[in-house]
């Protein structure tokens, strides 16, 4: 064992001997996201290095305290890249932050989410006990998969130590076509369009200047792409400022999801794709994952009003960034899903000294 990781265990064991609650932070860009921060901080930044990569194998092992661009920018030299588009949302943020919070890019939809790349973990309990999960291969299936599990629990857990995670070559061809339309519409074609073959990979809808547009991102071989630009029309985007325009969505640097100067709060809605235009007074949304994610401004006071709409339409709704606000960010979980959540917690934190309430208030 490492000074690096001897030191947080021994630190993991003096709170589990006096109850001291620890909140886990890498490079703290995920702060805003979830519940309010609680007890001292736990630094996972000297948790650094990519331990094992096999390009020809399609996975990387790295410790979790390893900042994500490192990490983007050696896959990068091999023509490789981490599909689910993991947001940044700052210079610091790390690969644990990135385990830890669970959140993807506009790719989502297409590729699958962070969960689906997590192969294997080590992880440091509450206990102080360091515990290893899954492995390095894709067809890993042995035992329960504990370590996709760690996807979004936000370090309610453990202290995520190292990740091995599979990774995709980069696409040979990509392609950005705008069109012009209405929110109903772009729900429809989206609908229609992933009924077809095409190498759809992401997707965004909102309004600007009163007038609705539709871009729509294509990645896979040349030939396929090049036919699905003839196909489907639209006007086709220069590819350096497409690619520039996607990543501030990802890490929501458009000009459409700031709140902070106002008394909204950014809510996001998971729905089915097929879901028809939601009727949520406000402004129009910004919709991604070929209608799956729409993202909401409206005051935290309609938590009530959102969260029905969202469940009558199949899906939750998160309050993702708000001003101080005492409404539970996140939706309640059914009583199943609860007591499988607390049987959890209980067996990898028994002392509740991780992240204490960062899911739940109660939690």
């Amino acid at each position: 064992m490492d000074s690096a990781l001897h030191q947080i265990v021994e630190r993991i064991r003096a709170a589990a001997a006096d109850a001291t609650p620890l909140c886990i932070r890498g490079g703290g860009t995920k702060d805003f996201y979830g519940e309010a921060l609680q007890g001292d901080i736990l630094d996972t930044t000297a948790l650094t290095g990519i331990t094992n990569y096999e390009p020809s194998e399609l996975v990387v092992t790295v410790r979790a305290g390893t900042p994500l661009a490192e990490l983007e920018a050696a896959l990068a030299e091999k023509g490789q890249c981490l599909p689910f588009e993991p947001p940044h949302f700052g210079s610091g943020g790390t690969v644990g932050g990135m385990v830890a919070a669970g959140l993807s890019g506009p790719a989502r939809a297409s590729v699958g989410a962070v969960r689906d790349y997590v192969l294997g973990a080590t992880l440091i309990n509450g206990r102080g006990d360091v515990l290893s999960f899954g492995g390095q291969v894709m067809k890993n299936v042995a035992g329960y998969d504990v370590s996709r599990v760690l996807a979004g629990s936000l370090g309610t857990l453990g202290v995520i130590a190292e990740v091995s995670l599979k990774v995709l070559p980069v696409a040979p061809a990509e392609a950005t076509l705008e069109f012009a339309c209405s929110q109903a519409d772009a729900l429809r074609l989206l609908n229609e369009w992933g009924g077809r073959p095409l190498p759809l990979n992401a997707s965004c809808w909102f309004e600007y200047a009163g007038a609705g547009a539709l871009y729509l991102r294509l990645r896979g071989a040349v030939a396929a792409v090049e036919a699905a630009c003839t196909h489907l029309g639209g006007e086709r985007k220069d590819n350096a400022r497409a690619a520039a325009d996607w990543q501030a969505l990802c890490d929501q640097q458009l000009p459409w999801f700031d709140v902070a100067s106002g008394p909204d709060a950014l809510w996001r809605l998971s729905v089915p794709q097929t879901a028809p235009v939601l009727a949520i007074d406000g402004n129009a949304p910004l919709i991604e994952w070929h209608g799956g994610q729409r993202w909401y401004k409206a005051p935290p006071d309609q938590a009530a009003r959102i969260r029905e709409i969202a469940h009558a339409a199949g899906g939750h709704a998160t309050l993702f960034r708000t001003p101080a606000s005492d409404i539970p960010r996140f939706d309640a979980m059914s009583a199943p899903i609860a007591r499988i959540h607390r049987a959890l917690m209980q067996e990898f934190d028994p002392h509740r000294i991780f992240n204490r309430g960062r899911l739940f208030a109660d939690a």
